[in-house]
């Protein structure tokens, strides 16, 4: 067996729960309609990325799709509620109409902004004839990435993403930085993650373990999220690679839930677990460094 290695942050974060998913900033909480967004000035199809349960984000499955976003204004401007359509094709531009149940959705839609400060997970409502919607809002004016995840009926997990620009005052990007330390403060909760690895290319286990900040005592009474004991995204810095990532044991309840991946380079890549406790959903980010 590998030999297990521990990587730690000490910080605080304080993080807003919403109705919606995702918060500007870091995002906490859950999926919700109304809460992020942007306008897409463009047709967009884009890079696949894997999808939530495996390994990384260059799948073949991606290749037989591709997702066009628009918004019903035509632009989106910052913090202003603005209307996201998503429909997808196959490569001959024939429209899909058939979709798997993926972590209780037909599709989940992640938005990052460029320094991946900014997260967001939401699900759009499907129409039944080709079109996913869902309304959203950006913060900040400036470029975000906006991922499309799904199963295709008999098809496997595909994601599509785009970069779009939305309008509105900007500010300044920062660096994409490693943390020291993996232990975060969010909603009265400490969260402490370890990697099993921190090499590229190895299988490794995150796992998160979720205590009372005041008393320190292991939660163990965290709810189902989405069919499973959390979710969790992890994006390479650029936002180029989306990993596949899935719970170990997806009945757990804490106070430690496991999630496998793979890092297929080294590299700097941001990771943001989701899970929920007494009604609430809370998202943890950290930054880690792969060998």
């Amino acid at each position: 067996m590998k030999k297990r290695m521990m990587l730690m942050l000490t910080g605080a974060l304080a993080v807003g729960l919403l109705a919606a998913c995702g918060t500007p900033k870091e995002g906490a909480d859950g999926h919700g309609g109304t809460h992020q967004g942007g306008a897409i000035n463009a047709l967009a199809n884009d890079n696949g990325h894997g999808d939530h349960g495996g390994q990384d984000t260059g799948g073949h499955a991606a290749d037989n799709y591709k997702a066009t976003f628009t918004f019903a204004s035509g632009t989106a401007k910052a913090s202003e509620n603005t209307k996201l359509n998503v429909q997808v094709t196959d490569t001959n531009g024939k429209a899909i109409h058939d979709f798997e149940w993926n972590h209780e959705k037909l599709m989940h839609i992640i938005i990052v902004n460029k320094d991946l400060s900014y997260f967001s997970h939401i699900h759009p409502e499907w129409d039944g004839k080709g079109t996913f919607t869902v309304e959203t809002s950006f913060p900040k004016g400036g470029e975000y990435k906006v991922f499309a995840d799904f199963v295709p009926k008999g098809g496997s997990g595909t994601t599509l993403s785009k970069w779009v620009k939305v309008e509105g005052e900007t500010k300044p990007q920062e660096k994409v930085k490693a943390d020291a330390e993996l232990v975060k403060v969010v909603d009265g909760k400490e969260v402490t993650l370890t990697l099993s690895s921190a090499k590229a290319k190895d299988e490794t286990t995150l796992t998160f373990t979720v205590k009372d900040e005041k008393t320190k005592e292991g939660i163990r009474n965290l709810e189902q999220y989405l069919g499973a004991v959390g979710h969790v995204v992890v994006l390479s810095e650029d936002a180029e690679q989306y990993l596949h990532v899935h719970p170990a044991n997806e009945k757990a309840s804490g106070p430690a839930a496991e999630f496998m991946t793979a890092f297929p380079n080294p590299g700097t890549y941001k990771i943001w677990g989701q899970f929920q406790h007494q009604g609430k959903v809370f998202t943890v980010p950290y930054v880690v460094e792969i060998q």
